[in-house]
C-alpha cells in the first residue's frame, strides 16, 4: 500500500507535534504523522502532579538505559522518552523554562545561523499563552498554555528565594522574561488544572483537518531515498510493511535517541557505524549520533522541623483525596508538579550568563517518586547546566524495535566534576541562610560528613542522575560533524530535515520542552518559506557584577541585546 503526501513528520512529540499544526493550517498541504506510540487519555498523563507514573512505565515510555557510564562507576542511567502523542512533553516534569539569551546566541556561534535570541524570542512568544497576558517577552495568545502552578502557596518555595536573595544573589520575577539570573518563580506547561502538552496544544486542534492525518502505533524503519533525495518511508503497522511517499519533505522528529538511531537505520550516518550493524551505507555523514549531551543533577535533602512538607501527602488516603479534588475540581495539590520556585546563577564571576539551575521541592524523595523521607523533609536538585562531556547514540543492527546504544560520558570532563564540587557547596550555603531557619534540620543527603573533592566525587558518582534533558545527537552548523544545516535540512541530501532537540548545538540553560516547541514553530515557519517573524529588540536583563562578582544582591542593569 502506497499513499502520497506533501509532508510526512516522523513522531509526535513536543517538535512533531507543533509541525502537524502548523504545516497543516494550509489546507491544500497533505500532512501524515507518524507516530509509535498512541493515546494519551490517561489520568496519569493528565494530572500534573502525577508525572513520576508515566516517565517510569513502559507503557508511554522507551524507558531507554545507557550503556554502564565510565564517570559513575559503571552505573546504567534512565534515559526516559515519550511514546505517546505528545512525546516527552507528555510524560516529562511539566517545567516551562526557555534558557538565557546567550544560549541562543551562542548557537549562532557555534554556527547555528539565524538561530541568536532576537531571533527566537517571537517563536518563544507565538507559541505561548502566559497566564498574566503577553508583553515584549512573554506570549499571550499562542497554544501552549504557561502559568505559575499554585503560585507558591507553601512557605518552603519563598524560603528558597528569600534564601538566596540572603545569600547574595539577585531575584528575578520572571526567569523566561527580561533577566533569567536570580531566584524566584518557575513556571509550567498546564491549563486549567490539565497538563497542557503538544498533543493538548497542537496535535489535538487540527486532528479534525481533512488534511491530516495521524497514524498511532506505527513504528518508521526507514525513510527512503531515491539518489541522494528523501521521497518516503517504510513503516510497520499490525505486522504489516507499509511505505508512505513524501512528494515535498520528510521531516524527523523522532528526538535526541531517535531521530539519530532513525538516520542510522536508513543508512545515513557514520560509515563505520553503520557496517559494524550491517546497514548498508547510503550516505556517509559522521557527526550523525555523535555530540550527545544531557543535564544531570543531584538530590540535596534537609529534615523539615515543621510538618508542612509533601511528605505528609505520600499516604493512600492522602493521594486518593487529591485525585479526587482533581477529578472533580481540577483543583489543589494535583494541578502543579510542586517545583514552584527555583534560581539560576553563575558558579564564577568570569562567567557571562548563568551555568547552575536550581529546582526546589518542598518534599525529599526520589524524581520518580520513590524512596520519599519517612518524616518531613525539602530538596533541592542541582547540576552543572552547560555541560562540556559528551557521548553518542549508535545502532546495534537495522532492526527497528532494538533500542540503540547510548552513552552519554557523564563527568567525562573535568569542567562537569568541578561544576558539581560548586553545585553543591553553594547549595549549602544558600540553604544556611536565616530565611530556612525555621525549617531547616539536619542534612539527609549527602550528610555532613561528605566535604572534601574526593568525598563529593564519590557521592555524585553514587548518586547523580538524568535530569532527562537529552540533546545535540544531530547538532545544527556548517562544519563537518554538523549533520543539519541552519535551515535543518540533512547535510547532502534533499527532501530532508531533523526538527526536534537533536539538532540543538549545545545544552540551553533550562529545561528543553520549551526551546523545543520554539524550534518546531520557527522551523515551521522555514519549511513552509514563509517570511520569518521579525527579530525582537527587547532588553535582556544583565545581572550587576557579571564579569566581576559570582554574586550580587544590588539592582540589576539592562542593557540592550
Amino acid at each position: 500500500m502506497t499513499d502520497t503526501y506533501d509532508y510526512i513528520i516522523i513522531g509526535a512529540g513536543s517538535a512533531g507535534c507543533v509541525l502537524a499544526n502548523r504545516l497543516s493550517e494550509d489546507p491544500a498541504t497533505k500532512v501524515l504523522v507518524l507516530e509509535y506510540g498512541g493515546s494519551d487519555k490517561s489520568i496519569f498523563i493528565q494530572m500534573p502532579t502525577a508525572l513520576s507514573i508515566p516517565m517510569n512505565g513502559t507503557k508511554y515510555n522507551w524507558k531507554y538505559m545507557t550503556l554502564p557510564e565510565p564517570g559513575l562507576d559503571g552505573r546504567r542511567v534512565h534515559c526516559p522518552r515519550g511514546k505517546v502523542i505528545g512525546g516527552s512533553s507528555s510524560i516529562n516534569g511539566l517545567v516551562y523554562m526557555r534558557g538565557h539569551a546567550r544560549d541562543f546566541d551562542e548557537w549562532e556561534e557555534l554556527g547555528a545561523r539565524g538561530w541568536r535570541y532576537a531571533n527566537c524570542l517571537p517563536y518563544f512568544q507565538r507559541a505561548e499563552s502566559w497566564q498574566d497576558g503577553g508583553d515584549a517577552y512573554r506570549g499571550g495568545a499562542g497554544p501552549l498554555a504557561t502559568n505559575a502552578g499554585n503560585r507558591m502557596q507553601n512557605p518552603l518555595y519563598r524560603a528558597f528565594v528569600d534564601a538566596g536573595r540572603e545569600a547574595g544573589y539577585i531575584a528575578t520575577d520572571d526567569p523566561n522574561g527580561h533577566l533569567q539570573e536570580g531566584f524566584g518563580p518557575m513556571h509550567m506547561t498546564v491549563k486549567d488544572g490539565v497538563r497542557w502538552s503538544t498533543a493538548n496544544a497542537y496535535l489535538k486542534p487540527a486532528m479534525n483537518r481533512p488534511n491530516l492525518t495521524v497514524i498511532t502505533h506505527a513504528m518508521t524503519r526507514r525513510v527512503l531515498l531515491h539518489g541522494k533525495r528523501a521521497v518516503g518511508v517504510e513503516y510497520e503497522l499490525g505486522g504489516e510493511r507499509i511505505v508512505a511517499k513524501a512528494s515535498r519533505e520528510v521531516l524527523i522528529s523522532s528526538g535526541p535517541i531517535g531521530s539519530p538511531h532513525l538516520l542510522q537505520r536508513s543508512g545515513i550516518g557514520p560509515a563505520a557505524v553503520l557496517r559494524q550493524a550491517g546497514v548498508p551505507v547510503l550516505h556517509d555523514l559522521p557527526g550523525v549520533g555523535e555530540n550527545l549531551q544531557d543535564h544531570s543533577e543531584v538530590y540535596i535533602q534537609y529534615a523539615c522541623k515543621e510538618p508542612i512538607t509533601l511528605n505528609g501527602k505520600m499516604g493512600l488516603l492522602s493521594r486518593a483525596l487529591i485525585g479526587a479534588e482533581w477529578l472533580l475540581f481540577k483543583k489543589g495539590l494535583s494541578v502543579s508538579n510542586h517545583f514552584e520556585s527555583g534560581g539560576f546563577i553563575r558558579s564564577d564571576a568570569s562567567l557571562q550568563w548563568p551555568d547552575i539551575q536550581f529546582h526546589f521541592l518542598p518534599a525529599a524523595m526520589r524524581y520518580d517518586g520513590k524512596k520519599p523521607l519517612d518524616g518531613h523533609g525539602f530538596m533541592v536538585l542541582t547540576g552543572p547546566n552547560k555541560p562540556k562531556s559528551r557521548g553518542h547514540v549508535r545502532l546495534r543492527s537495522p532492526e527497528a524495535h532494538e533500542q540503540p546504544d547510548i552513552l552519554f560520558n557523564y563527568l567525562d570532563r573535568e569542567e562537569d566534576r568541578e561544576g558539581f564540587r560548586r553545585c553543591l557547596r553553594l547549595t549549602r550555603e544558600i540553604v544556611a541562610q536565616p530565611a530556612f531557619d525555621r525549617f531547616r534540620g539536619e542534612e539527609i543527603a549527602p550528610g555532613e560528613n561528605v566535604r572534601s573533592d574526593d568525598e563529593i566525587d564519590a557521592w555524585v558518582r553514587e548518586t547523580m542522575e538524568s535530569t532527562y534533558h537529552p540533546c545535540g545527537s544531530c547538532r545544527m552548523g556548517e562544519d563537518a560533524m554538523a549533520v543539519v544545516d541552519s535551515d535543518l535540512k540533512v547535510r547532502g541530501l534533499e527532501g530532508l530535515r531533523v526538527i526536534d532537540s537533536s539538532v540543538f548545538p549545545a545544552e540551553p540553560n533550562a529545561n528543553l520542552n520549551a526551546p523545543t516547541i520554539m524550534l518546531a514553530e520557527r522551523a515551521s515557519d522555514i519549511v513552509r518559506g514563509k517570511p520569518l517573524l521579525a527579530a525582537s529588540n527587547a532588553e535582556v536583563g544583565v545581572a550587576p557584577g557579571v564579569g566581576v562578582t559570582q554574586r550580587s544582591g544590588t539592582p540589576m542593569r539592562a542593557v540592550r541585546h
